[in-house]
């Protein structure tokens, strides 16, 4: 695939600049500086990776603070600079990938907790989650929610992520989640634009197609003492019977995992997952442990190990959502893909769903009103993904295409948006086309 990039007069003078805004240190234009931004977790799909790369970055710029955030974007507009905003690198399907060359900006190493107060607390886009949660945690509060991969970044997070460890209680991040943001829309004299409630909404989950953020505020709530759990079963669908009876369990779980075998022998190495049987696993208010066991024991399982303290949460979370696609495909390269899936369908409908790919395996997460999960198969390339979608559809189960790497969350509204925000069309090129440019899934 070929890439329009811009000429290199114009990123030395950007570079120039930008040395002279940020200091030498914060500006790169070093090969193994310009490979780094220009990758990342698109292994993960089979079908993106074959059409890699899929562009490359011509400078990196590390700003600071959200101040530099703001300095570094104003810059790159004036010099017509194309921007890919990063945090960490771990978005999967190619959002964080510079499709038009030109300037990377790597929020990272701004990274500040800003404030913690009552209820919320407000960091820099590139402070990781887990630090959010260590600074949450020692003022007695935690997070609402945070992604399978704790060391994300909270701007990478919101602007890329939709949900995940507590999203059985709280939902998506569109759901109060966030409360405020400082944005920097891609405009000459750009500044730090302050942002409330509901109005921070469209630029969640955009990819910082509409703008970069540079701070976020979250909402806490006190601190709950969680537990580790592991259960197996010796029959993956006795595990599928307790998974829409656990987030009734009070008080709600914070994330409940389910695998085949298959899935969970690929995880790492855990005494706590036992060989040869299904693996569910669990983080649970102390208080619920009772009644988590005793769902467990009448569908036939047992409870293998209970663990606690906030690391063994902590790597338990990253045994969920897309984590065990990614170990299934360590464990066994070049051989699985997978599609998102949800609804009552994936448990009701179990046996069918596996046999709509070759090698069907599916991880399940418990979630509020309808389970959740990512469908494994045996790739036998991009037209086989997509010929088993009408028939996973016609199962009555609801599934989203993730290899595709463009805004599917109110495209129109965000396409709209961006030509008050972004009126060059500088902002993360490639990943904001009109609905129906691509398939992304169903509507269930």
């Amino acid at each position: 695939m070929s890439h329009e990039v811009v000429d290199q007069d114009t990123i030395e003078a950007l570079a120039a600049e930008l040395r002279e805004l940020l200091g030498p240190d914060a500006v790169s234009d070093e090969s193994a500086a310009l490979d780094r931004a220009s990758i990342d977790g698109s292994h993960l799909s089979p079908v993106i990776a074959e059409q890699l790369p899929l562009g490359r970055a011509q400078l990196v710029a590390y700003p600071a603070s959200a101040e530099d955030i703001a300095t570094t974007v104003a810059a790159a507009v004036r010099h017509g600079v194309p921007i890919t905003p990063r945090g960490k690198g771990t978005a999967n399907y190619g959002q964080t990938l510079p499709m038009a060359g030109g300037l990377v900006l790597d929020t990272s190493k701004a990274r500040r907790i800003l404030e913690v107060g009552d209820g919320w607390l407000r960091a820099e886009a590139g402070a990781t989650m887990i630090a959010i949660e260590q600074a949450a945690n020692r003022a007695g509060q935690q997070v609402l929610q945070y992604p399978s991969t704790a060391q994300s970044t909270v701007g990478g997070f919101v602007s890329g992520g939709s949900g995940g460890t507590g999203s059985i209680a709280h939902g998506m991040i569109h759901s109060g989640f966030v409360t405020e943001l400082e944005v920097v829309h891609a405009v000459p004299d750009a500044t730090l634009v302050h942002i409330e409630g509901a109005d921070t909404e469209p630029y969640l989950h955009k990819y910082g197609t509409v703008g970069v953020i540079a701070t976020v505020t979250v909402r806490l709530e006190p601190l709950q003492e969680w537990r580790a759990f592991f259960a197996s079963f010796d029959d993956f669908h006795d595990l599928l019977k307790v998974i829409r009876a656990f987030p009734e369990i009070e008080p709600t779980p914070r994330l409940v995992s389910g695998d085949l075998p298959t899935l969970a022998e690929a995880l790492p190495a855990d005494p706590a997952i036992q060989p040869g049987r299904a693996s569910l696993r669990a983080i649970l208010d102390v208080a619920s442990i009772d009644a988590a066991t005793a769902l467990i024991e009448a569908a036939g399982g047992r409870v293998d190990e209970i663990r606690e303290g906030a690391q063994p949460c902590i790597k338990l979370s990253m045994t969920s959502y897309n984590h065990p696609i990614e170990w299934l495909q360590k464990a066994y390269p070049d051989t699985y893909f997978h599609v998102e899936v949800w609804g009552d369908a994936i448990i009701d409908r179990i046996d069918e769903l596996h046999d709509v790919y070759e090698g069907g395996m599916l991880h399940i997460e418990a979630q509020q009103g309808r389970p959740i999960g990512m469908l494994a198969g045996v790739y036998r390339g991009a037209d086989a993904v997509y010929a088993g979608l009408p028939k996973i559809e016609a199962l009555g189960v609801g599934w989203h295409n993730p290899h595709q790497w463009y805004v599917d969350y109110e495209p129109a509204e965000t396409i709209a948006l961006a030509r008050d925000t972004d009126p060059q069309g500088l902002m993360n090129p490639g990943k904001l086309v009109a609905p129906g440019t691509f398939q992304t899934g169903s509507q269930m």
